[in-house]
């Protein structure tokens, strides 16, 4: 029997079944664990069940020595040295496909909200500010017959789109690389001139950080919202801030944030931009399937096979 640490709370439904063959310490806070308190911790694990917040580092996995594998409770794994566990012979595995619908879902749901101006119109009433219907009052955008702009045409991304026809959408993908283009694909540039709604599905690398940036901004629609449901450092808050001040682009709608859970001030103030806080695969039955994988993954590690879903 190994033991294993598990950095938030998962189902008990789920937990059951890692409790029965192994001994499984849990953290219980509402809040992460603190850096020093996750290496005390993780130090005579065997496995570790790890969310976005947690970084497994170089460092982290000098102490824990024994771990044989790291399951992470989400797609992205920017947060984890996947070289460095490599080098000690750690698996990294995430939870691919169970929160596919969930998060493109959610990407409609802020894609609606911002072109109808739905939360903006909930603080009005809530705040005893609406004074009656009028023909020109919270005018908003309708979607059909406009582009979709898709950066990152991965699982999510492509479920987004697949949901666009519903609205009366076109697609559009950028490309990747410089290489040849698959059809329904265009250059980033491209996309951002061209499109009406410009959805991040992408991950977060080297790369992608900052993706949309100032230059990224002015080349959009002036009409064009901006939505991210991907990895908050994709969008620069400073630039994204500032081109809405100018009026460059009509709208945004986040659900993740550049330095999460901290939300740029200037954001918070516009009428403009719908705010959500990372709640993409926070479905019952989603957050239950992560959950449910990642103990998978662990329990075929420590059993000698190999992970269902490996980095």
């Amino acid at each position: 029997m190994a033991s294993v640490l598990l950095t938030r709370r998962i189902p008990s439904s789920v937990l059951s079944r890692l409790e029965q063959a192994h001994e499984v310490d849990v953290h219980y806070g509402d809040a992460g664990l603190a850096r020093d308190e996750l290496l005390r911790r993780a130090a005579d694990k065997a496995a570790i069940i790890t969310v976005f917040t947690d970084r497994i580092d170089a460092e982290f996995l000098d102490v824990a020595s024994r771990l044989r594998v790291v399951a992470n409770v989400g797609v992205g794994y920017d947060h984890i040295d996947v070289a460095a566990a490599k080098a000690r012979g750690v698996a990294v595995t995430n939870t691919p496909d169970v929160l596919t619908e969930a998060t493109a879902e959610l990407t409609w749901a802020l894609i609606l909200a911002i072109a109808r101006r739905v939360a903006e119109g909930d603080r009005l009433i809530r705040a005893g500010r609406w004074k009656g219907w009028a023909p020109d009052f919270m005018i908003g955008t309708e979607l059909r017959g406009k582009q979709l702009g898709i950066v990152g045409a991965g699982r999510i991304g492509r479920a987004v789109a697949a949901k666009a026809p519903a609205f009366g959408m076109t697609v559009a993908f950028a490309a990747r690389g410089k290489g040849p283009r698959e059809p329904g694909t265009l250059s980033f540039d491209e996309l951002l001139v061209t499109s009406d709604v410009v959805s991040i599905h992408a991950p977060l690398t080297p790369d992608t950080r900052h993706l949309i940036d100032r230059k990224a901004l002015v080349r959009m629609k002036r009409s064009a919202l901006l939505v991210n449901t991907s990895r908050g450092p994709l969008v620069d808050e400073d630039a994204l801030a500032w081109a809405l001040g100018e009026r460059l682009i009509a709208g945004a709608a986040l659900d993740v944030f550049e330095r999460e859970p901290e939300v740029h001030s200037a954001l918070l103030t516009m009428e403009n931009v719908v705010l959500v806080p990372h709640v993409g695969s926070a479905t019952r039955e989603t957050r239950t399937a992560m959950a449910d994988l990642a103990v998978s993954n662990v329990l075929a590690v420590l059993a000698g096979k190999s992970p269902l879903t490996p980095v």
